[in-house]
């Protein structure tokens, strides 16, 4: 639905002005996709001209860095609740898998984020974005350490190749139109497309098991 605003002059009216950028965004991801969205449709739906959008957010790349920052925030909360009841390591990557797999948008986001989010921004705006989600692979990556038999530095790998993972697979998992008529039609084809919470989880898992193999010698 179009919302139609007046000039916003307090900051409390700016920070309004500003979710509902982001809102507007997030409902339009979420309904055609993040690559289906341009920056004059988030500013018809929220209301506004472009070049009051601009205001707020650079570059509709901006909006999406944004909120890819508060889905890593969400899936990082589910993970932590999650790991409160994790008895080893099996419970850690069925707790990484399963949440991001449930995040449908986080993985669209996910999955455009090195290829095209983070390039049509300004340098503030990924310094922003790559500290946010730094912090956030570090503080989940000691959480899964405490919960596991990994280091910190194995549990923060096994966190960031969920992320990368998820994203990766996203789009194979989820064909568009005309790739899912021909998977609809030759079933020997569509064996081959991918499933994305086994797939992750499985790779989740071969690395979780494997990551201790690699540690140097003792001594």
């Amino acid at each position: 639905m179009t919302r139609t605003f007046l000039r916003a002059r307090r900051p409390e009216h700016k920070q309004q002005r500003r979710e509902a950028i982001l809102a507007a965004a997030r409902e339009l991801a979420a309904a055609s996709g993040v690559r289906n969205v341009s920056l004059g449709a988030v500013a018809e739906a929220v209301g506004l001209a472009k070049s009051n959008v601009v205001r707020y957010f650079g570059t509709r790349e901006e909006i999406y860095l944004v909120l890819t920052t508060e889905e890593y925030r969400s899936w990082a909360e589910a993970v932590t609740g999650r790991l409160r009841t994790a008895r080893d390591v099996d419970d850690v990557v069925a707790a990484l898998a399963e949440t991001i797999a449930e995040r449908p948008l986080f993985c669209d986001l996910l999955s455009h984020s090195s290829v095209s989010l983070e390039h049509n921004v300004s340098v503030e705006a990924a310094r922003t974005y790559k500290r946010g989600v730094v912090t956030m692979i570090d503080e989940l990556g000691t959480q899964v350490a405490r919960a596991s038999h990994l280091t910190e530095s194995e549990a923060r790998e096994l966190v960031g190749a969920a992320a990368v993972t998820a994203g990766l697979l996203y789009p194979a998992a989820n064909p568009p139109p005309v790739l899912a008529e021909v998977y609809a039609q030759e079933p020997e084809l569509a064996r081959h497309c991918p499933q994305l919470l086994p797939t992750v989880h499985r790779f989740l898992a071969a690395l979780a098991a494997g990551l201790p193999t690699l540690r140097p010698p003792a001594g």
